[in-house]
């Protein structure tokens, strides 16, 4: 067992910069300039923070705004490299940046896990839940060979269906529950609309307007939410809805 539980948020000041450095940027909507992978972002300064943080919307890096590591990139600077860096000991940068979307995975899933162990409703595969929550943190703590060399497909066949099955029991008796799941439904009106227990899993909701609408006890398990309007919706008991998602939908009332 881990001495401690694994960090499911991010601290930017001790990780080394990897989500500014590790991916490939394509020059689009969210982000203002390509980048290859492995190629520092120019906006990464010599502390390993963002030089323009405070501005990154506003300067074309919205990508950038609503992406989460969920704890990884600490987890992979100071456990996995033992406090070393990529600037200091570049011999590691290839091995560090590889085995950030692995980590980053496993911290996602650590993340559902946890917050279906929140679900009352769920109490009947909290067992299940608790055993995949270990098995995973387990793994958060292989060397970077061993994540190398993990089967991360697998490992999710294995979690993912006690996921579902919080998720259904979660949204027993919520009301309509409608089947959303892997649906596109970008730009779709749904203003104002009965959307208890809803399953978005997967759905694409990209400019979505989403206004108003009931949306108590949806599962929003990978749903892309870029642009989505979610002003006034209720979003009471809402299940497995990132913060990340909620940053790239609109929440705010417009001054």
């Amino acid at each position: 067992m881990p001495s401690k539980p694994v960090e499911l948020v991010a601290d930017c000041a001790r990780c080394a910069g990897l989500c500014c450095v590790a991916p490939a940027f394509a020059r689009s909507s969210d982000f203002a300039i390509d980048k290859p992978a492995g190629r520092p972002c120019p906006n990464l300064a010599d502390d390993f923070r963002c030089g323009i943080h405070q501005q990154l919307t506003d300067r074309g890096f919205r990508g950038c705004v609503v992406f989460d590591c969920f704890g990884a990139g600490q987890q992979v600077t100071q456990h996995t490299f033992g406090g070393r860096d990529w600037r200091s000991a570049p011999e590691l940068a290839g091995a560090m940046f590889a085995t950030l979307p692995v980590m980053r995975q496993l911290h996602e899933l650590l993340w559902y896990v946890t917050e279906a162990l929140e679900l009352d409703a769920a109490a009947r595969v909290h067992d299940k839940l608790r055993a995949a929550l270990d098995q995973t943190e387990q793994l958060t703590m292989g060397t970077p060979a061993e994540l190398a060399a993990l089967d991360l497909d697998a490992h999710r066949r294995r979690v993912n269906p006690l996921l579902q099955r919080a998720s259904e029991l979660a949204r027993a008796g919520a009301g309509p529950r409608p089947d959303h799941r892997g649906a596109d439904l970008i730009g779709r009106r749904m203003r104002g609309m009965d959307l208890r227990g809803a399953n978005f899993r997967g759905a694409r909701l990209i400019g979505a307007d989403l206004r108003g609408a009931n949306l108590q006890r949806a599962d929003f398990t990978g749903a892309d939410l870029r642009g989505a309007d979610l002003r006034e919706a209720d979003l009471r008991g809402a299940l497995f809805l990132t913060a990340s998602q909620l940053r790239s939908a609109r929440t705010a009332v417009s001054p």
